[in-house]
């Protein structure tokens, strides 16, 4: 088997925002699919919900979006219509319940990383970044299996970033384990970075998990409970249920870790 792990994010590594609230944290999502699996179930199944509801065609692929979908702009505008938006949201949350993945979510306090190392800045986007390899290549130690790691492209000079920090992770190692005990499990030392106009159905995925996953550590490890019910809630209640990744039982610290 091959699995990949397609991972997006929320919030920036900038040190200097971590005092302002709304930059504080930086999350990293990463949903694990099993390749074949994306092949013959994931897509064309995506790509049908997005034919029935939004009239997506192969020519001009329609590439779901969290926000855009939150605010039901083009191309989700029929999302206007309460009937036509329940039926989507309901074709989305069983098929989040059914399909069969593993994620994985780490976040990053800014403010505390920043404050408890006064010295060992270790950049953000690299310490998650290690703390997701970690725990895809326990995963793919206990399905036997052999994986590599997927991005959306941000951009020339943030893809180069990513792509050095994560050849970084390889040739190295982390903090935790010696390069030797990672590369073995993953199939390049390179990590694969897709534009959104590619239409890749995992990081559609992951980009519909993210702000969830976050919500859920927000709302298990830091206390942060706006009190208001909303979709991330519902989408919660299926990673709980058996999509984030846990081991003997444990779901903090492994399918979802907060950093420091």
């Amino acid at each position: 088997m091959k699995h990949r792990l397609y991972v997006d994010e929320v919030g920036n590594p900038d040190l200097k925002s971590s005092d302002n609230p709304d930059h504080r944290y930086l999350s990293l999502t990463g949903v694990i699919f099993e390749l074949d699996y994306v092949k013959d179930v994931l897509n064309p199944e995506l790509e049908k919900i997005k034919k029935d509801f939004f009239g997506s065609h192969p020519d001009d692929p329609i590439i779901l979006h969290r926000k855009e979908l939150l605010h039901k702009s083009p191309p989700f505008s029929a999302l206007q219509n309460p009937a036509i938006e329940k039926n989507f949201n309901g074709a989305i949350l069983k098929s989040l319940s059914d399909w069969e993945y593993t994620v994985i979510s780490v976040l990053i306090d800014k403010k505390e990383h920043s404050e408890r190392y006064s010295t060992w800045k270790f950049d953000p986007y690299h310490y998650c970044q290690e703390i997701l390899a970690e725990r895809f290549r326990l995963f793919l130690d206990i399905h036997r299996s052999h994986g590599d790691v997927m991005f959306e492209s941000r951009g020339g000079k943030e893809d180069m970033r990513l792509k050095r920090s994560y050849r970084r992770i390889m040739e190295n190692g982390t903090n935790h384990l010696l390069a030797e005990n990672i590369s073995p499990f993953f199939t390049s030392r390179e990590l694969k970075v897709k534009p959104k106009t590619a239409n890749i159905s995992g990081l559609q995925i992951a980009d519909l998990l993210a702000h969830a996953a976050r919500r859920y550590l927000f709302q298990k490890v830091l206390n942060l409970d706006d009190g208001k019910k909303t979709f991330s809630d519902e989408l919660i209640k299926i990673m709980e249920k058996g999509k984030f990744f846990s081991y003997k039982g444990m779901i903090l610290g492994y399918g979802a870790k907060k950093l420091p």
